[in-house]
């Protein structure tokens, strides 16, 4: 990611987690892992472990070489194990033949990119956790404020603030739990040598697989997956789920924040949402953040389901194509969710204003309130047509619903001056909303 927008679309800690010096430590980590396996089974001697182990420290390597060398070999991994074996050389020459015992390139970069998944993925989800922590308190706070149920983009019927937070609970909650799930499955130990035999072994081939499983605190699976994708595949489908589910918190923030509605904003901060030209402006932008990553994780989902029909034994074009796809994910969504987790810790949220939009319908917003309790006496067909036209002239006539329906002789016959009243109150009509919420904080405090 550029240097320029790392700090604003990513997370700093996703990004040590998935950096250039991280990748190359975390294949060095696989290589030395390799050779300590190895030696507990009798194929590397103990006198090539220190050289072995000293040898697999990333910052003795110069990477930007690396990256030059890269470019011929068609994988970093190619170049690297040429290179510790020059530096295990430089101590023990003898140690150098026990580099890379039984692996091909793909064991090392696989297992390597799931260490560096396992690292930056908890990260995602310590964010996601604390964003629906945010949530249920607003949740908690506002279970009973009033405010406009929108459907289309237009006022709908009362709902609360509390109801919405606790959509957003519930959703972050069940994308979390997928993510958690995804990471487990694909963190397992990719081993199978040039055509996934580990012919070059012999018959110590099982015996070192889980060695080196245990080694790195992997599971060993059924058999390597060198060209079976499914895995990686599955993380990221749950990665972009989590994109889009933070994406429609953020829009939701976004429109209740806009000048018209005002209803809740972000945080002021020194510096945070301002405009090279308008003193006045507050722009979301944690928002953005996660908006900009619910756009472009499609597309990357996508490169990652596409790269899934890999050819025979190991691929060629559709594995390459994961080594930046997979990462950028990862860092667009450890980007959007420490966003989605600034924004709803410290949300402004102002009651009165939705109050205030709950009349800006002059009483429309109730209209099915009134027709609902009409139906108990006269039949739905014959209640929606009379409140039908009640709105109707309320508009024409720029007057109250509850206005227009006291002046209704074909309406007061069945409701009284109290009962127009009481059918028109926002708190009156709010259905299960604070069942629903009281039923999302209580998983919240079980699982809790």
């Amino acid at each position: 990611m550029s240097k320029l927008h790392a700090r604003l679309f990513g997370d700093p800690e996703v990004e040590s987690a998935l950096s250039d010096a991280a990748r190359a430590q975390a294949m060095l980590d696989v290589e030395v892992a390799l050779a300590e396996a190895a030696h507990e089974i009798g194929l590397v001697p103990r006198e090539a472990l220190p050289a072995i182990q000293a040898a697999g420290e990333a910052s003795l390597y110069d990477l930007d070489a690396l990256a030059e060398e890269a470019a011929r070999a068609g994988n970093a991994l190619i170049p690297l194990v040429r290179m510790m074996t020059k530096q295990v050389a430089s101590t023990d020459a003898d140690a150098a033949r026990f580099v890379h015992v039984g692996a091909t390139s793909q064991d090392i970069i696989d297992t390597g990119l799931v260490l560096q998944l396992r690292r930056a993925v908890p990260l995602i989800l310590k964010h996601l956790d604390r964003a629906a922590e945010a949530a249920a308190d607003l949740a908690r706070k506002h279970a009973t404020t009033p405010m406009a149920g929108r459907t289309w983009m237009q006022q709908a019927v009362p709902v609360t603030f509390g109801l919405k937070a606790a959509g957003w609970v519930s959703a972050l909650r069940r994308v979390f739990a997928r993510l958690a799930s995804e990471l487990g499955s694909a963190c397992v130990l990719q081993f199978g040598g040039a055509s996934g035999t580990l012919a070059s072994l012999g018959m110590e081939g099982l015996d070192l697989s889980e060695e080196l499983g245990k080694r790195l605190e992997l599971p060993v699976p059924d058999m390597p997956w060198h060209s079976q994708r499914d895995r990686l595949a599955g993380i990221a489908a749950a990665l972009g789920i989590v994109a889009g589910t933070l994406g429609k918190i953020a829009h939701d923030l976004a429109l209740m924040g806009q000048t018209e509605i005002g209803e809740a904003y972000e945080a002021p901060a020194a510096g945070k949402g301002g405009s090279s030209t308008m003193p006045h402006k507050r722009n979301p932008v944690s928002a953005s953040v996660a908006l900009a990553a619910a756009e472009r994780a499609p597309g990357l989902v996508a490169t990652m389901l596409g790269a899934m029909k890999q050819e025979h034994e190991r691929g060629l074009g559709g594995w390459q194509a994961e080594w930046e796809t997979l990462p950028e994910l990862v860092r667009l969504v450890g980007g959007a969710s420490r966003a989605m987790e600034e924004a709803l810790s410290g949300l402004v949220v102002d009651p009165e204003r939705m109050r205030a939009n709950l009349g800006a319908t002059n009483g429309l917003v109730l209209a099915e309130s009134v027709a609902a309790t009409l139906a108990s006496r006269i039949g739905k067909a014959k209640a929606h047509e009379l409140v039908e036209a009640a709105c109707r002239r309320a508009v024409a006539e720029k007057r109250a619903l509850d206005v227009v329906l006291a002046a209704d002789p074909q309406v007061t016959r069945y409701l009284s001056p109290i009962d127009i009243e009481t059918v028109m109150m926002p708190e009156a009509y709010l259905g299960m909303a604070a069942a629903f919420v009281d039923r999302v904080l209580a998983r919240e405090s079980k699982d809790g």
